[in-house]
């Protein structure tokens, strides 16, 4: 299956980060004063394991986002479950880079605590390391719509590594 090859999804999400400007005519660029750094939470519901199938369940995923920066990157805290028995609690960072006033696109990477696992899927140690590529549209009130894509490794870590992926799509509010 085109997903399960983990390589592609780096490619593919850099092709779509210098394709799309392109395409919209629009310019792509960091986040600035004039966009506003706001803080966001942020909800997702997504699709687990859509890749390979072996949990076909439900992520619910909850997110802080900072407007503080470090840097170009903003810090984040996530939590997330799924309904197979599986949970995330991680801290990373994120960017946001707007495409025109209405289109973000967000990537982001954090380090996560896992826990669960069963025969179905074992990610295979307790630390994940999860990657993720949002597209969001973003309404006047500055809250957005999106979806994403991520992917949660160990990186080798464990003896095993399977990875996994979940679709999500995400409503954010700004809370300052």
């Amino acid at each position: 299956m085109f997903w399960a090859n983990n390589k592609v999804t780096p490619i593919l999400t850099l092709v779509i980060i210098v394709l799309l400007p392109i395409y919209t005519g629009q310019e792509l660029h960091a986040d600035t004063i004039q966009e506003g750094d706001l803080a966001f939470l942020s909800v997702g519901v997504g699709k687990y394991d859509f890749n390979r199938r072996k949990e076909n369940g439900a992520e619910l995923r909850v997110e802080y986002r900072s407007e503080k920066k470090i840097g170009i990157f903003k810090p984040f805290l996530a939590v997330a479950a799924t309904n197979t028995s599986q949970g995330f609690v991680g801290a990373g960072v994120f960017l946001d880079l707007f495409v025109g006033r209405r289109f973000v696109m967000t990537p982001s990477f954090a380090p996560h605590y896992y826990w669960g696992g069963n025969k179905k899927l074992d990610l295979g140690h307790w630390m994940e390391f999860r990657s993720q590529m949002e597209f969001a549209y973003r309404f006047d009130n500055r809250s957005r719509l999106g979806m994403a894509i991520s992917h949660y490794s160990n990186a080798s870590l464990g003896d095993t590594n399977p990875g996994t992926e979940t679709g999500t799509i995400y409503f954010s509010v700004p809370i300052n």
